[in-house]
């Protein structure tokens, strides 16, 4: 996605400074019209650059956000199973303990 991002974004720049370039050379007006032109070009090209910036930041952010989500869900989950698989390990300890005494039982009745 960033490398894409840059790569969009590095053509964009790349692509208004060409045209305003070739406005300027095909351009047959006087100077201070020139400049003026320049000048609204160059202000659309920043304001065109900040709104893309801006729109990825808040892709980037939403993003991030939605990672965190699915990262906190997937968390939830392997916590859930490891408490789940925990009980049965408990269970099955508790279930040898219970055998294991019992067998000494007989081997202390025995003695």
């Amino acid at each position: 996605m960033s490398n894409n991002t840059g790569n969009t974004l590095l053509a964009i720049i790349a692509g208004s400074a060409i045209g305003a370039a070739l406005g300027i050379l095909y351009a047959p007006e006087k100077g201070e019209i020139t400049r003026k032109r320049i000048a609204d070009k160059a202000n659309e090209t920043k304001d065109h650059l900040t709104e893309n910036a801006i729109n990825l930041k808040d892709r980037v952010a939403n993003s991030i956000a939605s990672e965190k989500q699915s990262l906190d869900h997937r968390v939830e989950s392997l916590v859930s199973d490891v408490s789940y698989k925990t009980e049965d390990i408990i269970t099955t300890l508790e279930a040898k303990l219970a055998e294991l005494k019992a067998k000494n039982k007989k081997l202390q009745k025995s003695s």
